[in-house]
Formats: structure tokens, C-alpha cells, sequence
């Protein structure tokens, strides 16, 4: 891989790292920021605070990837999605001097989400672009995603600790500057190739992309897996916050450690077992990963104490690692290169569809059952999919939708 490709490789996925970090900044002290923007400040409204990010999420994860590969071009698409993203944090903090109540907070948010998605998907997307190997290139995506969410939970707890709103502002500040870095990236996408060699006459539009998505059943399993992923992420995101804080008596601060111990080895260990991931295959990451994965969030409910419950939260890391990347490389393995903006972008539909389910469920089975039960609830949902969709795994990487060969050395583009 030449020394551009590998330099756009870094900044993509610091891109990545900061959209991430700028949405869970918001996450340790929801609580805290809720009551400022003039909610409740409960289980159920911090719900729905989060819940309205992501279903905007959900609506244009697709259309933001179909138009880039209608278009072929993505780095201006970013560029106003991040753009928008800050405009709308700023907003944000001005809404409650309007007079709108909580119901206006909760309209910017969908606003600001339908910018943000953009942004986030779209430098996946270019992630998956570079070549040289699906899981290395997606286990960037996911160290990226993982040590922004380690950094989001702690410094954002501290600064909610200090002021409620400074989230806020330090969510605007990232997302401008992944407009910059972005802006400095070259566009490698097919469509960008084929209009500087043939024109834009041979584009096709995104209509016609996201029907052929749709037809492509083999995407269904990543998608699967990834609705599944995000469901635990948003569970912990919201649940796991209030859990920690009620049941262990912690700050906003020490919960946000605490969810760090999540996502630190998640971070660290992306790169190495979407490598990994090349080497061996997509089955055993996947499918084996996915139940160990489930059993330790169930561990984690289950714990009497806090250094246990906070030891066990580094296994859920670790596992948590093992699926993500391949999983995302499993995307790459099947989309055609022309079709990667809207194959991500449903990746990502799914991952936010999860991370609604895991707002809802967590937080519905959480208030009418307990927090044990919940975590029973959700990590047995992992186990289930993975037990469930294992043959049709172990199907897609024996019909060749698995890269299962060293990628050393191979030769970007």
C-alpha cells in the first residue's frame, strides 16, 4: 500500500474516531443534560433522547451511501453531513431559551442525526475503498469506533460533571473538525474513477443502487449480525450508564470509566482481529465470538460487586472485538465495488435500528423487570443469532464471501 493510501487510511479512521466520540460524550451524564434541555431527566426521557438521533439514523444511513455511489463522490458528502452535525449540537443548546419544550430538543436531535449519519457512514465507506484487505481496513473502522466511545464515556463524563451543556459544545467542536480532515482525503470511490475516465453519463442512480442492495440476499447475514452488535452497544449505552450509577452509587464520571472498560480492549484489539479475521475466515469471529459475547454481558448483570462487574465489562470488550470487524468486512466481501456507499449505509441502518432496539428493549425490560433481566434479555439475544445464522455463515464463507488469505503485502487499488 502506497504511503497516500496509508495516510488517508489514518485520517478516515480519526474521522471515525471523532463522529463517535462526539455522540457518546452526550452518554455518561444523559441524565444530567436531559434535565438542562429541559426534560425529565429519567430512564424513560433519556431514552428518547437518544432513540431520536438514531432514527433519523436509520432513515438516511442508505440514502447518504446510495447518493455518494449515484454521484461518485463522497468527501463534499461528508463535509456538509459533519458540518450539518455541528450546527445542529450548537442549536441544540439554544433550543430550551425558545420556549419549545423538550419536544423541540428532541426535533433538533433528529435533524442533527440525519446530518451526522452522513458523515459517519460515508468515511466507512472510504474506509472500504483503500483495498489491501476487507478486516484490516474495517478493523481500522472499528478501533477507531471503539477507542471514540472509550474517550467519549470518560471525558464526557468529567465535562458533565462540570456543566451539562459541555458535551454539547465539545460534540459541535469534533464535528467540524472531521469536515477538515475529510476535506484533506483523496476520493477514491469507483464512481470518482469511472467519471474521470468515461464522463457522468455512465453513472448509475441511487434508485437503481439501493434496489440492487435490496435484491443482494448474502447482506442480510452481516446485517443480521450488525443489528444484533448495536442492540448491545445502545443497551449499554443507556441501560448499562443508569445501571452503574444506580445500583453502584457512581457519578456520571465513574460510569463513564466504568463503560470505558467496555471499550478500551474493544478499541485496542479491532486492528489486530480484523487481521486476524483475513487470515482464518469469518465464521469462527463471527459466530463463536458473537456466544461469548452474549455470555459475558449476562455475567456482567449478574455481578455482586463492581470490580466484578467492571472486570467482566473488559471480556465484553475483548469478545466484542473478536465479531465486530469481521463482521463489517463480511459487508466488503459481498458488496460490488460500485455498491459500497449503499451497502455500508444499510450496514448501518441495521447498526442503528439495533441501537433503537437496544434503547427500547433495554430500557423497557430494565423498568418493568429489573436490570438482571435485562441483561439476560440482551445478552441471550446475541447468543441466539449466532446459534440461529451459523450455517448460513459457515454457507457464505464456503461460496467464497469470506476473505480467509494473508493480505500482507498486497497492493492497494
Amino acid at each position: 500500500m502506497n504511503d497516500s493510501a496509508r495516510r488517508d487510511r489514518i485520517t478516515l479512521a480519526l474521522s471515525v474516531w471523532a463522529v463517535l466520540v462526539s455522540q457518546v460524550l452526550l452518554y455518561p451524564g444523559v441524565s444530567d443534560l436531559v434535565r438542562a434541555l429541559g426534560g425529565a431527566g429519567d430512564l424513560d426521557a433519556g431514552m428518547w433522547f437518544l432513540v431520536a438521533e438514531y432514527a433519523a439514523f436509520v432513515v438516511f444511513a442508505g440514502l447518504w451511501g446510495a447518493l455518494s455511489d449515484a454521484t461518485g463522490r463522497r468527501v463534499p458528502l461528508i463535509v456538509v453531513g459533519a458540518l450539518g452535525g455541528a450546527a445542529c449540537y450548537l442549536f441544540l443548546t439554544l433550543v430550551p431559551t425558545l420556549g419549545v419544550g423538550f419536544s423541540g430538543v428532541l426535533l433538533v436531535r433528529v435533524v442533527g442525526g440525519a446530518f451526522t449519519i452522513g458523515a459517519f457512514s460515508l468515511s466507512m465507506t472510504m474506509l472500504m475503498d483503500l483495498g489491501g484487505g476487507n478486516g484490516r481496513n474495517m478493523g481500522a473502522a472499528g478501533i477507531a469506533i471503539g477507542l471514540g466511545a472509550a474517550v467519549g464515556s470518560v471525558v464526557g463524563g468529567r465535562l458533565s460533571t462540570a456543566d451539562p451543556l459541555a458535551p454539547v459544545y465539545g460534540a459541535a467542536a469534533l464535528l467540524g473538525l472531521v469536515a477538515l480532515l475529510t476535506a484533506t482525503v483523496t476520493d477514491r470511490s469507483p464512481g470518482a474513477k469511472r467519471s474521470e475516465s468515461r464522463g457522468d453519463d455512465d453513472r448509475t442512480g441511487a434508485r437503481e443502487i439501493l434496489g440492487k442492495i435490496v435484491d443482494r440476499p448474502a447482506l442480510r447475514i452481516p446485517y443480521a449480525f450488525g443489528f444484533i452488535d448495536r442492540l448491545t452497544a445502545g443497551f449499554f449505552s443507556l441501560v448499562g450508564i443508569y445501571y452503574f450509577r444506580d445500583v453502584f452509587g457512581l457519578d456520571a464520571f465513574g460510569a463513564g470509566l466504568v463503560l470505558a472498560m467496555f471499550f478500551g480492549p474493544f478499541a485496542l484489539l479491532q486492528y489486530p482481529m480484523g487481521v486476524l479475521s483475513d487470515r482464518i475466515g469469518r465464521f469462527l469471529p463471527v459466530v463463536v465470538g458473537s456466544i461469548l459475547y452474549g455470555l459475558s454481558i449476562i455475567v456482567v448483570g449478574a455481578s455482586p460487586s463492581l470490580p466484578l462487574a467492571a472486570g467482566t465489562m473488559v471480556l465484553v470488550g475483548v469478545f466484542g472485538a473478536l465479531v465486530s470487524p469481521a463482521t463489517m468486512a463480511l459487508v466488503t466481501d459481498v458488496a460490488a465495488e460500485d455498491e459500497r456507499g449503499a451497502a455500508m449505509g444499510g450496514f448501518n441502518i441495521f447498526g442503528s435500528l439495533g441501537f433503537l432496539t437496544g434503547f427500547l428493549l433495554g430500557g423497557s425490560s430494565a423498568e418493568l423487570l429489573g436490570y438482571f433481566e435485562a441483561f439476560v434479555v440482551v445478552g441471550f439475544t446475541e447468543i441466539g443469532i449466532a446459534l440461529v445464522a451459523s450455517r448460513a455463515v459457515r454457507r457464505l464463507v464456503a461460496d467464497g464471501g469470506s476473505v480467509a488469505t494473508p493480505v500482507v503485502g498486497e497492493a492497494d487499488d
